[in-house]
């Protein structure tokens, strides 16, 4: 059975609204219908199983058997729509249009995305902890690796530039990293 974010879990994962931890959050946004509660074993230090069960039963995803239907794109604004001041409407299809990934899942895509994120984020601020960051993302050979590393930038981003940052760069991480191969 394939897991899905239930509206309640698209409410979680809206700007401002926090009820839930990085790690459940992170593992809201990696539900995107192709994973099952089992693909989510090896991930979050071995506790993502639990934690997609947990979620399950409180209603934030939803069993489906299958793969999810893919969502039709968001609508690209005219020309006219944006000689106008644009409407609520066209301002979020815009920002929609903007944010879509539709390049190749890989890990070399995600380490440069982590590299540059730790440069802006801590070179400057914290040159220690970035060199740790970058030695830690060099190391990092795998999807597991990857995603282990990726969560302890996360986890300082949070301390730092708050949740709704520490959010939107694992949406994108999300997006960056190759899709998990069941065994």
């Amino acid at each position: 059975m394939q897991l899905h974010k239930t509206d309640r879990a698209r409410a979680e994962l809206k700007p401002g609204v926090r009820t839930l931890g990085q790690r459940e959050r992170t593992l809201l946004l990696m539900a995107d219908g192709s994973k099952s509660a089992q693909d989510f074993r090896p991930l979050f230090d071995g506790d993502g199983e639990a934690i997609a069960l947990r979620l399950l039963r409180e209603g934030f995803l939803e069993a489906h058997p299958g793969k999810a239907p893919a969502a039709a794109p968001a609508p690209t604004p005219t020309l006219a729509q944006l000689q106008n001041f644009p409407s609520p409407e066209t301002t979020q299809a815009i920002q929609v249009a903007a944010d879509q990934f539709e390049g190749k899942r890989s890990l070399a895509t995600t380490r440069m995305f982590l590299f540059d994120i730790c440069e802006r984020m801590f070179a400057r601020r914290d040159p220690v902890m970035a060199e740790r960051f970058r030695e830690a993302l060099r190391n990092a050979k795998d999807r597991e690796t990857m995603l282990a590393a990726s969560r302890e930038m996360i986890e300082e981003i949070e301390k730092i530039a708050g949740h709704e940052r520490a959010d939107s760069i694992s949406e994108r991480i999300a997006m960056l990293l190759p899709q998990h191969q069941a065994a």
